[in-house]
């Protein structure tokens, strides 16, 4: 079955994740960055947005903008306490979780203030122990259930600045699209 290429635009704006084939200390840094940086990106994202807005899918059958804010720091938590367990013990099996049945929880339907704030409190949090990390550390791995092989967290890192960046495009899709409707 082929994929729509309107809808994967959509879907993926700044393309599908891919691993990089390497993770050295400038990638790190740019990753970190990326990772700090989100909370205020994301509060001027959504800066005028109107409630309409807010409850615009950002593609036929996506999720509302507001329900990509609510996710945005509902996923992070989960990868910060992912690095907590991989920095504390060895190749941790993590647990998975359901992140459309949690999109569909009453607390994602709330005022994006709260999430907004929690995802400034996460990263700041989440920053500061990317910050006191050495190389070692970023080679540690955790067991995801749904993969085969253990994951890195520097590879971990990378994926989940890509992730803000991922979600900031779809906030960005329906803020577009509503300055250009007449």
């Amino acid at each position: 079955m082929s994929t729509n290429p309107a809808i994967e635009k959509l879907k993926y704006p700044i393309g599908r994740f891919s691993k990089p084939g390497f993770i050295g200390p400038s990638e790190i840094e740019r990753y970190i960055n990326q990772i700090e940086s989100l909370p205020v990106q994301m509060k001027k994202a959504v800066d005028g947005i109107t409630e309409d807005e807010l409850d615009t899918p950002y593609r036929p059958n996506g999720w509302t903008v507001r329900q990509v804010i609510h996710h945005v720091p509902d996923s992070h938590m989960n990868s910060y306490i992912r690095f907590k367990w991989t920095l504390t013990e060895d190749n941790p099996s993590i647990k998975a979780y359901y992140e459309d049945r949690w999109a569909e929880l009453p607390d994602s339907k709330i005022s994006i203030d709260v999430s907004l704030n929690l995802l400034a409190s996460l990263h700041e949090r989440w920053v500061i122990l990317l910050k006191s990390m050495n190389e070692q550390d970023f080679h540690r791995t955790f067991q995801h259930p749904e993969m085969k092989h253990p994951m890195r967290l520097d590879t971990s890192l990378a994926l989940y600045a890509w992730h803000g960046e991922h979600h900031l495009a779809h906030i960005n899709l329906v803020k577009h699209s509503a300055s250009v409707k007449p």
